[in-house]
């Protein structure tokens, strides 16, 4: 007879002796595939966001682990994948390729060159979800992030760590608000990464140019996923350029990274969900939505000198129906952020370009990362502007007005066209402390209200090339003295002469 215990224990011993290889992986197949969605039955150790490999090349991510199954989603290839085809585990979370290399170059958030440039080999990756900074990690957010926007440094200062977020209707300025501070920080050893989220090829192309032209790729890596790529590359898009960012933050380096926008983002999330027959809440989106934005945006902070002193500053971009900045993504990114940029249309479309909202928009990091200069100087800034729009209400009813009123009215809207700037029309911080003296003065009512935009860029050239001295002396870390101040004005009154002439003097509302 035969002993099947015996034979039993014998089989066990033998494959126990078996050495692993690590070439064996678990297998699944596919029992469903539709809308860039796979179901797949086997793979029982497989983990939450874990890379799949699909036969044919394919690659998906693991996001629903289901007692009878797996929900994954696809990067590529829905239309060649089919029923009963086989699926691989990697053990492995998704990674994106990091390295000095990057810069310069437009790459997909795998870190696959798009730009026909070669491609990129750096042999570096870090994974693209990464817990965020510890609070003992972190330092103090005490250094400005200069935009080289008068309206934005002088009012809603942003510090190299601090997470601000630009929000407005579209077509209202946010992504050049963007571009612009990319732009300004060339010299100032800043390392800055785009991130376009499910955008227009259009629109991303003439942003690479502005870009290149202004010479900024030289400092500078956008990660793309266009409008027309799969919604997973869009998911996925903004944790690739964080981890990039986070390369070369924990090399003690400043980082700036822009994510344009989280609204197509967290529609993209959406769509994966509804998908993967996820429960929907508030507008359809997912009961995580918030989180989908909190683990990302906490990933940027300034690292405390024992941790390198590296610092990601984020820009996110939000955008707006009507206005609305009480919707369901704007609320959540608002909480989640240091401060907002607000832009309205409403002011957008009278001519205030940027269309910054002062009352809306707010730093919570405030005068800390502001230079001391700009600081004394823009302290009653806002609070001028707040009095002359609330007079200028008063003013539609037509009522009469005593002159201290008409003067407040005349130099509300002269320090409104003074806080107007062209776009790629960046200042340096000496330039705005002249600019903020002179429009602070009493020689502002001097200056006819409909060349006050023509005055101020003709004076900053005046000091370029007559008052060099005097702009270069200007300190931007220490407290304005009077005789600076002095000079400032003296010279601005040289200049009026020269430029207006009799003009001057006459002061209009």
């Amino acid at each position: 007879m035969l002993d099947l215990n015996e034979i039993g224990r014998s089989l066990k011993e033998k494959i126990a002796k078996v050495p692993e290889r690590d070439a064996e992986r678990s297998t699944g197949r596919i029992v469903y595939s539709g809308d860039g969605i796979i179901k797949i039955a086997g793979l029982p150790s497989v983990q939450y966001n874990e890379l799949l490999d699909v036969r044919g090349g394919y690659h998906a991510l693991a996001l629903n682990l289901e007692h009878d199954g797996i929900g994954a989603v696809l990067f590529s290839g829905e239309d060649k994948i089919r029923f009963g085809d086989y699926v691989y585990s990697t053990g492995k979370a998704l990674e994106m390729k990091v390295g000095e290399e990057l810069l310069g170059r437009i790459v997909d958030p795998l870190g696959e060159a798009l730009d026909g440039l070669g491609e990129i080999v750096t042999g570096k990756s870090r994974p693209v979800e990464y817990p965020a900074p510890a609070i003992m990690d972190r330092g103090k957010v005490n250094r400005p992030l200069q935009t080289g926007i008068l309206a934005i440094d002088s009012m809603i200062p942003i510090g190299r760590g601090q997470r601000e977020l630009i929000i407005g209707d579209r077509q209202t300025g946010k992504t050049a608000i963007a571009v612009d501070t990319i732009l300004n920080q060339k010299n100032e050893n800043v390392i800055c990464i785009y991130v376009s989220i499910g955008q227009k090829a259009s629109s991303l192309a003439k942003t690479v140019n502005t870009l290149r032209s202004g010479g900024a790729m030289d400092y500078t890596c956008v990660v793309c996923s266009t409008a027309d790529d799969a919604v997973p590359l869009q998911y996925i898009a903004p944790y690739s350029g964080c981890a990039l960012a986070e390369y070369f933050m924990y090399q003690g380096k400043d980082v700036l990274i822009v994510y344009d926008d989280l609204s197509k983002h967290a529609v993209a999330y959406r769509a994966m969900s509804l998908l993967l027959k996820r429960p929907a809440g508030r507008e359809a989106y997912p009961g995580d939505v918030f989180y989908l934005h909190s683990r990302l945006l906490e990933r940027a902070a300034k690292l405390s000198k024992e941790k390198g002193g590296g610092s990601i500053t984020a820009l996110p971009i939000v955008e707006t129906l009507a206005g609305d900045i009480s919707a369901y993504i704007p609320t959540n990114v608002i909480s989640i952020t240091d401060g907002q940029i607000y832009l309205e249309s409403e002011l957008f479309n009278s001519g205030v370009r940027p269309a910054v909202n002062v009352g809306l928009s707010v730093s919570r990091v405030g005068g800390s990362a502001q230079r001391k200069a700009v600081r004394q100087i823009s302290g009653q800034l806002r609070i001028n502007l707040a009095q002359y729009r609330e007079l200028a209400i008063f003013m539609q009813f037509g009522s009469d007005l005593d002159s201290e009123t008409q003067k407040t009215l005349s130099r509300g809207a002269k320090l409104t066209d003074t806080l107007k700037q062209r776009q790629y029309l960046n200042y340096s911080v000496k330039e705005m402390i002249v600019l903020l003296v002179v429009s602070q003065s009493d020689l502002i009512d001097a200056i006819p209200a409909k060349r006050v935009s023509e005055f101020n860029e003709g004076l900053l050239d005046y000091f370029r090339i007559n008052k060099a001295e005097l702009l270069s002396s200007l300190d931007p870390d220490a407290a304005l003295s009077d005789d600076a101040r002095a000079g400032i004005l003296s010279a601005a009154q040289e200049y009026m002469k020269i430029t207006l002439g009799d003009e001057g003097g006459g002061s209009d509302v």
